[in-house]
């Protein structure tokens, strides 16, 4: 089983802005009123939303940052190493992958308003994962990173900014 394979097979294409490959899953037919909502939405939304997300050794996740948390679920393939940076300006990097016994993480949350950013760790092949957002996932309230912005802002993590950013 190859990346090429699985992307056919589930029948993924290139991620939007923040590269890598998905599909949509789920987006419940329930919608959640703007009145109902944090005012950061400014409209409706549905309940919640899935996808596939898969990473390949010439693709990234861009660093980006969305209204809702999202949680990430590792499936199968090789590791990841994924960069957040919090509002307040700690930053951590989390494993995800399937050894669980030497620190890799099968899920990992991404709470709303936190930059994140991840890659394919040296050496890997891919790695296919799923996110589930709530309230649901909508591109209007999807932001990509300025790389000179984050830089100016969180100095400190020069090396992964650049690595995470066009």
């Amino acid at each position: 089983m190859d990346a090429e394979e699985i992307i056919k097979r589930l029948g993924l294409e290139p991620h939007p802005g923040e590269g890598g490959f998905y599909r949509e899953t789920y987006r419940s037919k329930e919608i959640i009123s703007a009145d109902a909502l944090p005012e950061r939405y400014g409209a409706d939304r549905n309940l919640g939303t899935a996808i596939y997300y898969m990473l390949t050794p010439k693709s990234f996740s861009a660093l980006h940052r969305i209204k809702s948390d999202e949680v990430f679920h590792f499936y199968l393939g090789d590791p990841v190493t994924m960069l957040q940076i919090h509002p307040d300006g700690h930053a951590e990097s989390l494993f995800l992958g399937p050894d669980i016994m030497n620190g890799q993480l099968l899920q990992v949350v991404v709470p709303a308003g936190v930059w994140q950013g991840m890659y394919l760790n040296k050496g890997g092949n891919f790695a296919l994962m799923g996110t589930t957002v709530a309230p649901g996932f909508d591109f209007d309230d999807f932001e990509l990173a300025d790389r000179k912005a984050l830089l100016d802002k969180y100095p400190n993590f020069k090396i992964l900014i650049e690595k995470l950013t066009v």
